[in-house]
């Protein structure tokens, strides 16, 4: 390649710049590609070039006609400008570690030929040499379930703290197991690397979607599903497409959300093995799509099917790893929200205020949501207090997470709050809330 062709690194105060780290965080490419033409004399053709892309495609994606949101592409663009896989969320890439900071040999003392031949087999300084040691590894079932471990870990802090924070973290898993999955390996260890990287992309997915970056968090869904199919996973397929169905319902997009976990459906009844807890799941989900689409009838058909299936949950049943949560509680506050999303709020309440009461305190997220579910079934029965008591406590849970699709809700009970703004509990509560959470534009007024 031709020195004036070879990848140079991006100005550090361009690379420092919050509007350019807030571009590549959510990967805003339009804007990204922006900056680096005005920043850095980069333009168009030249980003086209180093990063593989026409000069059509750049142009399009500068104008707002095109995202870009394959895993490809996008570290592609991440090696092509030398911008820092962590900015895009993605994992280290190799370029990253500069010459200058590569550890310089020191002269060899004497030794024995044993101590020669030891550190002969030692890695080289460099990431490169690193990586392909650990690459080397014999992968057996234990390195599989340690891989599972950390999975259950990432989930168990998602479910206390958000999952912005562990993103990073969880992407960079995900793109090393997928690394491995180019070589050959027995097909007991492939398989199951197949479903660890499976899990890693619905997980990255669910942080995406639980930021209420949507666009980010179907992809990483469709590459759980791809993942999973080239197994036939059927059951996790089936898990992938509940997620995206419940996806679309917070995009206002019920009949999406109906024909996404009938395929669901069609999936996990295909499987050999399908449980009845996941069985369940899936019939609350439906329940879901019905009730946004404001069918009384199939929506209690839908929870009626859910609890006959949970009746029938075994303690022998192998059931996957990921649907353990969906438990008794759980079941009873999805139908508790269900009957709220049709507007039963007096069926509503009562269910979701035991659930409420017995759900574990380092669920905070969980707790957040359902006490404004629980909130707003109270306002709607015209129980202003007890509301607008109830939703303060959702604050109190959504302070210790990130979670915008939380906060995105207690500003939405705020809104419901527009008839009764005058009154002291209201006022109360919107001077907690302004404390607690940061104003979006255009949803708080002062």
């Amino acid at each position: 390649m031709p020195d004036a062709d070879r990848p140079q690194e991006l100005p550090a105060r361009l690379l420092t710049d919050p509007e350019m780290i807030n571009a590549c965080r959510v990967r805003d490419f339009a804007r990204v590609f922006r900056l680096v033409k005005t920043r850095a004399g980069i333009y168009p053709s030249m980003i086209a070039r180093r990063c593989e892309l026409t000069p059509s495609r750049v142009g399009e994606v500068i104008a707002g006609r095109r995202q870009l949101l394959h895993m490809d592409v996008i570290e592609r663009i991440s090696d092509g400008l030398r911008i820092p896989g962590g900015m895009l969320g993605l994992a280290r890439r190799p370029w990253e570690t500069p010459q200058a900071l590569a550890v310089t040999e020191r002269e060899t003392p004497q030794g024995s030929e044993s101590q020669e031949q030891s550190a002969a087999s030692l890695p080289g300084p460099d990431v490169d040499s690193i990586l392909a040691l650990a690459t080397r590894t014999n992968f057996s079932a234990a390195t599989l379930e340690a891989f599972r471990s950390s999975i259950e870990d990432y989930w168990r802090r998602d479910d206390q703290h958000g999952g912005e924070a562990l993103r990073p973290a969880v992407v960079g898993q995900l793109r090393y197991v997928v690394g491995l999955l180019k070589e050959s390996r027995p097909p007991t260890i492939q398989n199951g690397l197949y479903g660890i990287a499976a899990e890693l992309a619905r997980l990255t997915g669910w942080t995406y979607f639980d930021a209420r970056q949507y666009n980010q968090a179907r992809a990483y869904f469709a590459e759980a599903l791809q993942l999973a199919k080239e197994i036939d996973d059927r059951q996790f397929m089936a898990n992938v497409l509940a997620c995206m169905s419940l996806q679309a319902t917070y995009q206002d997009k019920p009949p999406d959300s109906l024909a996404l976990v009938t395929a669901a459906q069609d999936q996990a009844r295909s499987a050999f093995g399908t449980t009845p807890r996941v069985l369940s799941m899936l019939s609350m989900r439906e329940a879901f799509a019905h009730a946004a689409l404001g069918s009384q009838t199939s929506t209690h058909r839908a929870i009626g099917e859910a609890h006959r299936q949970f009746e029938q949950i075994q303690a022998s049943d192998p059931d996957p790893s990921w649907v353990a949560y969906f438990d008794e509680l759980k079941l009873i506050v999805d139908t508790g929200i269900a009957h709220g999303r049709l507007g039963e709020a007096a069926t509503a309440e009562p269910l979701i205020a035991d659930a409420l009461r017995r759900e574990a305190r380092t669920n905070q997220r969980g707790r957040a949501f359902h006490a404004f579910w629980l909130a707003r079934t109270q306002l709607d029965q015209d129980k202003l207090d007890q509301a607008c008591s109830t939703a303060t406590q959702a604050l109190e849970s959504a302070s210790a997470v990130a979670s915008e699709r939380v906060s995105g809700h207690l500003r939405e009970f705020y809104d419901q709050l527009a008839p009764h703004r005058q009154e002291p509990v209201a006022l109360a509560f919107e001077a907690r809330l302004r404390a607690v959470l940061p104003p979006v534009s255009g949803s708080l007024h002062p």
